[in-house]
């Protein structure tokens, strides 16, 4: 087995980069293109960053605090400052090579095509409403439950915002067609589909291994994947309540977990940098659900959950957040004539007299001042 792990150096080289830059960049095996990257980038003179025997731990794996700062120092000593900051303006790409006693690990870094604007250009979006979405431009995203509802919603703001976005999800044939459309209209591939159960850590950890050894890290990670089976306590079955709970509550400690680790690593070597995980939660989070007790137990912990993350993470440059949004009545979640919300309040009696979907939903719309559903577009205004 390599001892040179890429899932702990890639996002150690991606952060040296980003650092030394200003702006996100992907980093990948230098076999063949990177994603995100035009096929016409120039190539940069490459960089090689040797380690010594002391960067393993006394269990002889990587310690990556150890190589955090063997990286640093052999960065520094190679000129790579310069050298990052010139290529990432340029549009190239660059080979760099790490090298540990007799193995080496190539990988190319390159820049997103939607990233070249400077430091100062981004705070300045960042201030103005005028050019919120901006701030996304060029950086690496991550999506889950993306294939379908507010997932997709999200994966298609970010997109079209210039990010790369990888869709994770159970349903991986229709993460796939999404990220296919996607791609199909894009001059590089803007998005990536990945199989994903976030109620089995085991799953969990081996995307974030995954995206590490793709794209050598991540910027913004959406957790949006969730699940809901309504039903009175005095009806629902263990079985429902803890698929409810697996899912939406311990599935969202898995992904924090996961991603806070990857996300660390990468704070390792660029400590100025900001990374974000943004849950998608619900106004069921804020306040009690009828007959729905299960979902709204999972969303008011989750809040506690992102509230205590945010505190943990904070020394790391990682944010922590959630949103709220109303009900997507439009997606399927709602509107799925099978397994959708209108049909199970309906068949519940949650909704008092209604005798249809149409009636279910007219109540629910009826409850909002706006009088509709929470949109797409509403929530990614959010994120």
């Amino acid at each position: 087995m390599s001892k040179l792990n890429p899932t702990i150096v890639a996002p150690l080289v991606r952060g040296l980069f980003i650092d030394s830059g200003g702006l996100p960049v992907v980093v990948a095996p230098a076999a063949g293109q990177a994603v995100g990257q035009s096929s016409g980038a120039k190539a940069a003179p490459g960089l090689a960053l040797a380690l010594t025997e002391t960067c393993f731990a006394t269990d002889g794996s990587l310690d990556e605090v150890k190589v955090a700062a063997g990286l640093k120092a052999a960065f520094a000593a190679a000129g790579g400052h310069t050298q990052a900051a010139g290529f990432v303006l340029g549009g190239s790409s660059v080979t760099v090579t790490v090298r540990l006693g007799s193995e080496t690990l190539a990988l190319s870094v390159s820049v997103l095509s939607g990233a070249l604007r400077s430091v100062s250009d981004h705070v300045g979006m960042a201030n103005s409403a005028a050019g919120r979405s901006a701030v996304v431009a060029g950086k690496v995203a991550l999506v889950t439950g993306g294939a379908q509802g507010f997932g997709a919603e999200i994966v298609r703001g970010l997109a079209s915002s210039g990010a790369f976005v990888y869709i994770a999800d159970l349903n991986l044939a229709g993460a796939a067609s999404l990220a296919a459309e996607l791609n199909a209209g894009a001059p590089c591939p803007v998005a990536c589909a990945l199989s994903l159960n976030v109620g089995d850590e085991a799953s969990v950890s081996a995307m974030f291994d995954a995206v590490a050894s793709t794209t050598g890290g991540l910027d913004l990670v959406v957790s949006n994947a969730g699940v809901l089976k309504a039903s009175s306590v005095l009806d629902q079955d263990e079985k429902s309540f803890r698929f409810v709970t697996d899912v939406n509550y311990t599935g969202f400690f898995f992904m924090v977990k996961h991603a806070g680790q990857l996300l660390r690593r990468q704070w390792r070597t660029a400590p100025s940098w900001m990374t974000d995980i943004v849950q998608i939660n619900s106004k069921s989070g804020l306040q009690g659900s009828n007959k729905n007790g299960a979902y709204a137990g999972s969303k008011f912990g989750s809040i506690g959950l992102v509230q205590s993350f945010a505190l943990e993470f904070v020394q790391y440059g990682i944010k922590v957040n959630a949103i709220c949004p109303g009900n997507f009545f439009d997606g399927p979640l709602w509107s799925d004539p099978d397994r959708g919300l209108f049909v199970q309040y309906m068949n519940s009696g949650k909704v008092p007299g209604a005798k249809t979907v149409a009636d279910v939903k007219a109540y629910y719309e009826a409850k909002v001042p706006m009088g509709r559903g929470t949109t797409g577009a509403d929530v990614m205004r959010a994120v």
